[in-house]
């Protein structure tokens, strides 16, 4: 069972800049991928930002302006989310690979106000 965690969500303007976070515990792997999805109201849930490999992979709507890290010591993964665009108001969920695919944390708000 692994439990995640999200905090940094809140309301900005367009233009400002937001942090988010989110720690793993429970069954956890360093090999895991971690990441960001995000759902819009009345739209899917669709992938923001993922590790793969030794990499980062962006979707194209957010490529330069946000960046992921990860601390695979804390079991922490990061989304710097810059140049925020009314359009990025969703929930933004944390999630982490299983054996049966993503695990999804509960959200949290990032608001984008024009």
């Amino acid at each position: 069972q692994v439990h995640l965690v999200e905090s940094g969500g809140g309301l900005v303007q367009a233009g400002d800049s937001l942090a988010l976070s989110c720690a793993a515990s429970g069954r956890t792997f360093s090999s895991s991928d971690m990441g960001w999805f995000r759902q819009a109201p009345g739209k899917e849930r669709e992938f923001v930002a993922t590790t793969f490999w030794n990499g980062v992979n962006y979707a194209d709507s957010v490529k330069g302006r946000f960046t992921l890290s990860r601390d695979k010591a804390k079991n922490t993964v990061y989304l710097q989310m810059n140049s925020l665009k009314p359009e990025d108001t969703a929930v933004y969920y944390c999630a982490i690979t299983g054996g049966s695919g993503w695990n999804f944390g509960q959200g949290t708000q990032v608001t984008v106000s024009s």
